[in-house]
């Protein structure tokens, strides 16, 4: 699904919305793309000269694509809290006119907690992974 269907999901928005794009795979798995711009907020300080997306930028887009697996579990009435983070690492750079390809799957729930992992990766070379949690609240 594109952003515009992704609004009806995610409680996120502009400029915070950080996925252009987002599909289920199966039952635990989303698949995500974003393409960076080049003129994004979290790029304006990071570094002048030298753009680099930020690495919790990373773990948010990673989190917006796990989002989209704990939709259909949550409705419309609960919001996804990030809970914790956990043996994330940055492995390369992700650059302006990059696109982003994030893959993440629910290892594991403990309602309202559930627990993810996942990977970005630029042109198949592995940018970031990780291990997170959310709780999906009123």
């Amino acid at each position: 699904m594109k952003r515009e269907a992704l609004k009806n999901i995610l409680p996120h928005r502009e400029p915070m919305l950080l996925i252009d794009e987002a599909e289920k795979v199966d039952e635990t798995t989303a698949v995500g793309r974003y393409t960076v711009k080049g003129d994004e907020w979290f790029l304006q300080g990071h570094f002048p000269g030298n753009p680099v997306v930020p690495g919790v930028i990373l773990c948010e887009i990673m989190a917006q694509t796990t989002c989209v697996l704990l939709a259909e579990i949550s409705g419309t009435n609960k919001t996804p809290y990030f809970t914790g983070l956990n043996k994330v690492k940055f492995k390369n750079k992700v650059l302006p006119g990059d696109t982003l390809e994030i893959t993440c799957s629910i290892t594991r729930s403990k309602p309202p907690f559930y627990f993810a992992s996942g990977s970005g990766s630029v042109n198949g070379k592995v940018a970031v992974v990780g291990e997170f949690s959310f709780a999906l609240m009123d």
